[in-house]
């Protein structure tokens, strides 16, 4: 059985170990070096960035997940994608294995959270529902790095380069699992559970 880890230091891990389980996926808490062994994949979820790259060099975590992160595929979500990227802007712990850059809290605060329905080529031509809370957008990609989702204004929210995944959005708030079966299957070549009703439209 494949087995993903999610960074646990702080923000929406539960929600995507239940997902991950629900796929019929090993998912584990990851909060220390160790940990990170035994991994085929890693998910950083949403949250505050600036704690979780203050808690990762606490816990000795930053250097191994640097590591983890060149050889094995790993996914941010929200504050995942800014712990990704290699420019924000500002100086802070982070991963920084992405050619992106990334612009933090681009809509506002917690009040300008807001849903959105986005069309990403590789889930199909069903709409996939994305909720944007303190949401960062990627304002310059490298090449080979590829655009997957961006909105009506043009601003990229989602990314791919190579085995790295980066979205701006928290698809574990939502009953999809298309994108993380997307990211398990295509971008960390691991099997998992059968299609739900979502994943079949």
């Amino acid at each position: 059985m494949a087995t993903v880890g999610v960074l646990a230091l702080q923000g929406a891990f539960i929600e995507h170990i239940k997902t991950l389980r629900g796929l019929g996926v090993e998912a584990v808490e990851v909060r220390l070096p160790q940990q990170l062994d035994p991994l085929d994949a890693l998910i950083i979820p949403g949250g505050e960035s600036t704690t979780i790259g203050k808690l990762a060099v606490s816990y000795g975590l930053l250097e191994p997940l640097r590591r983890f992160a060149a050889e094995k595929p790993v996914w941010g979500t929200c504050a995942g994608m800014i712990m990704l990227a290699r420019d924000i802007g500002r100086d802070q712990p982070l991963i920084g294995v992405m050619d992106i850059t990334v612009q933090r809290n681009a809509f506002g605060r917690q009040v300008d959270s807001f849903e959105t329905d986005l069309t990403i080529p590789p889930l199909g031509a069903e709409p996939f529902h994305a909720v944007f809370i303190r949401a960062p957008i990627v304002s310059r990609v490298a090449d080979g790095v590829e655009v997957l989702a961006t909105l009506e204004s043009g601003a990229i929210v989602a990314v791919r380069q190579g085995h790295w995944l980066a979205t701006a959005f928290h698809p574990e708030l939502t009953p999809d699992t298309r994108l993380h079966r997307y990211f398990l299957e295509q971008i960390a070549a691991l099997s998992v559970g059968a299609p739900s009703a979502l994943d079949a439209r």
